[in-house]
């Protein structure tokens, strides 16, 4: 509901002139208003300026329009004009550029070998503007596709001879696209039984911690409270990036859906909200070897967290990282989305689930540029085209199809 700005009433008073009505008064009352005036304004300048500073994040660029956070179709590109003539020792401002992200998304079964790869290129739609090729590095669960040479990233290659990135991106490059990488990071069940202390311990019996019980499937998952665990994923997007990823898509940075019964035997900082800050400083600490390499980084954070609360990644003022994917997996929409009192019901077709969700979550996600992610097995490319389609209506260009 929107309420209606009636205005502001004005009350009049009278007011004593302690000048009095001299003409002398008057000049004395005048310049002494003028000076009240002109040192506010300095010192508003000068504490502004200042905060202003202090509240950029780093890789941030200068607001353009209080839109620029959700790119528009009829605004993705702007500059700022360069002055004729700058003061001396001052730089003047560069251009600043909001660029709309298009591409889709290959499966990790069509990095098995290169004949795989060329067909599952071969088979993207033409004519929708693609321009990136995100492929899935590593996926969730921890397993590798690609040849890496991180030392833990050995016992996790999905298959004992993979892809080196340099064929992945020969073979991108050559169909005409960008390459694009997806790296789940903490969703990750292999890397905590190489090595037990990248896992999540019971406080204070240090045992390791299981999302479930053994004979219900139960693992382990790598945590951002282990040194070893942030530097294990750094290590990975650093490799990625420096090969010619040019945009590293880093997803589950997320904390497992713990139970009660689960945070009354772990580390108490995860049942507080700062657990959110070893999050963000990882994310931050990949960000940084990422743009070592010249390339940039997004967050995909699942629609679905989001509705659930899971969304602690969401700091933007701790995070230096300013697009999120918004990843839109219409198979655990159509499940329904569960919190402890509410069943968030997605029937319809493949766009109205989509805009539901959107229209469930866009305000958590004001202070980003969001790129939309349309995945799911049980939809076809049209299925995501459509849904594609029907939120560019609502001002939303950037995308990943698959």
């Amino acid at each position: 509901m929107k309420f209606k700005n009636k205005g502001r009433k004005i009350y009049k008073t009278k007011e004593k002139n302690y000048y009095g009505k001299t003409p002398a008064g008057k000049a004395f009352s005048v310049g002494l208003t003028i000076l009240l005036l002109g040192g506010l304004g300095f010192i508003g300048y000068s504490v502004a300026e200042p905060l202003v500073n202090y509240s950029k994040k780093k890789g941030d660029k200068d607001a353009v329009s209080p839109t620029s956070a959700v790119s528009t179709t009829e605004n993705t590109e702007l500059t700022t004009t360069i002055p004729a003539e700058t003061e001396p020792g001052i730089i003047p401002p560069q251009g600043v550029e909001f660029e709309a992200y298009k591409g889709a998304a290959l499966k990790e079964t069509d990095l098995l070998n290169i004949e795989a790869l060329e067909l599952a290129i071969g088979r993207l739609p033409t004519g929708q503007g693609i321009e990136y090729i995100a492929v899935p590095l590593k996926i969730s669960g921890g397993a590798v596709y690609y040849s890496s040479e991180v030392f833990y990233a050995g016992p996790a290659k999905a298959f004992p001879e993979m892809l080196t990135l340099e064929q992945i991106i020969s073979a991108i490059e050559k169909a005409g696209y960008k390459p694009a990488a997806i790296v789940s990071t903490f969703n990750d069940n292999l890397l905590p039984v190489t090595d037990g202390s990248c896992g999540y311990r019971t406080y204070p019996t240090d045992e390791q911690w299981i999302d479930n019980d053994v004979a219900a499937g139960g693992k382990p998952w790598a945590t951002p409270y282990s040194d070893l665990a942030v530097s294990y994923n750094a290590d990975v997007v650093s490799e990625i990036s420096s090969a010619g990823f040019k945009k590293i898509v880093c997803s589950d940075l997320v904390f497992p859906r713990f139970r009660q019964s689960d945070l009354e035997i772990l580390n108490p900082e995860l049942s507080t909200s700062a657990r959110s800050m070893k999050m963000t400083a990882a994310a931050n600490m990949f960000n940084d070897r990422i743009l070592k390499n010249g390339s940039s980084m997004f967050i995909e954070v699942s629609a679905a967290d989001i509705i659930m609360g899971n969304d602690d990644i969401l700091q933007p003022m701790l995070l230096n990282v300013n697009t999120v994917v918004l990843d839109i997996n219409i198979d655990e929409l159509s499940s329904g989305v569960y919190t402890e009192d509410t069943v968030y019901d997605f029937s319809g077709t493949v766009p109205e689930k989509a805009e539901k969700a959107v229209n469930m979550v866009e305000d958590e996600l004001s202070e980003f540029n969001i790129v939309i992610r349309l995945s799911g097995n049980s939809c076809s490319m049209m299925d995501f085209v459509e849904a594609r389609d029907s939120l560019v209506n609502k001002g939303y260009d950037s995308f990943i199809l698959g």
